[in-house]
């Protein structure tokens, strides 16, 4: 009896999305005359000590170039040379210790796309790396005292893709605390909030509560209800779920909640890490936290050139 074949997906737009593959390592898609516009900085506001002679958008750029091409700071700055040299603009390139010391206090817009409306929010987190070895290391001769990562909180819009919000913090800190600074960053209001169970915390749901967000949020299995049916109170969010769960059980809850789209968050950090790696080149956490804010912006810009659309076979 031969067994039933597993379905697959295929792209439908593969010309569009190979275009936007290529447009990706275009130098001239980062390097803009509007950059070159913007290059000096304008010092309307007087401070002490010396001016700045580089604007943000200067600064910016060159961070781009770096998490774009994966160099260290000095090489940075041999690429920025470089590349004013090739277009015979009259450009001076900072330094690669201004590049750092700047890149700690840059303030870095996602560039995300406007919308109208509220929008649905998928928020998970990952691990990156700040030193340590790698999986072969790991197997062959275990891990070192050294090792230590940051941890990368991303809230995803899954109707578009692009990143909306994120935050980078120590590896002790927790997924929960991390909502409301989330939801601080979207521009939009939120409709509903996709989490796994590291969010089945009483202070998500109390933040949701006073957003108007629906919270779609596994309970996890040894949950209690809370707030019984005799309790002259409107039912909480998190009881009625446990009580469907109880009564259908957990995978129907899912679907019928549309719990799968969290697989989306899951999906923009595995692009991530393939585009830019599971490592932080910075050792300082302002500075990581810029890397992680680059990485972003330059994702979100991926995913505005274009995205390949598939058709279940």
């Amino acid at each position: 009896m031969s067994g039933k074949r597993k379905g697959t997906y295929k792209i439908t737009n593969w010309s569009q999305y190979n275009d936007s593959l290529v447009q990706r390592g275009s130098v001239t898609f980062w390097f803009s005359e509007d950059v070159i516009r913007q290059w000096q900085h304008a010092n309307a506001q007087p401070r002490r000590g010396h001016p700045f002679v580089y604007s943000d958008t200067a600064i910016e750029c060159l961070l781009v170039l770096r998490e774009l091409f994966q160099l260290p700071y000095r090489q940075t700055e041999g690429l920025g040379r470089s590349l004013v040299e090739l277009m015979e603009i009259e450009l001076t390139i900072p330094d690669y210790t201004s590049l750092a010391k700047r890149a700690a206090k840059l303030e870095i817009a996602l560039d995300v796309r406007r919308h109208r409306g509220a929008i649905d929010v998928v928020v998970d987190s990952t691990g990156l790396k700040v030193f340590g070895e790698g999986e072969w290391k790991m197997r062959k001769h275990g891990k070192s005292k050294r090792r230590t990562w940051r941890k990368l909180h991303l809230a995803v819009n899954p109707e578009t893709q692009e990143i909306v919000a994120e935050t980078l913090t120590e590896n002790s800190c927790d997924d929960a605390s991390q909502v409301d600074p989330l939801l601080n960053q979207v521009p939009n209001p939120t409709k509903s909030f996709y989490g796994d169970g590291a969010y089945d915390k009483w202070k998500v749901y109390e933040t949701l509560e006073q957003r108007k967000t629906r919270a779609v949020v596994p309970p996890q299995r040894n949950a209690k209800i809370k707030q019984h049916g005799n309790a002259h109170h409107r039912p909480l969010s998190r009881d009625m779920a446990i009580r469907e769960i109880r009564r259908r059980g957990r995978r129907r809850w899912k679907e019928r909640v549309g719990y799968h789209r969290r697989s989306l968050s899951e999906t923009a950090m595995h692009r991530m890490k393939c585009c830019f790696g599971d490592h932080l080149k910075n050792r300082l956490l302002p500075n990581q936290q810029a890397e992680t804010r680059i990485r972003s912006k330059i994702l979100n810009k991926f995913t505005q050139l274009g995205l390949p659309k598939f058709k279940w076979i």
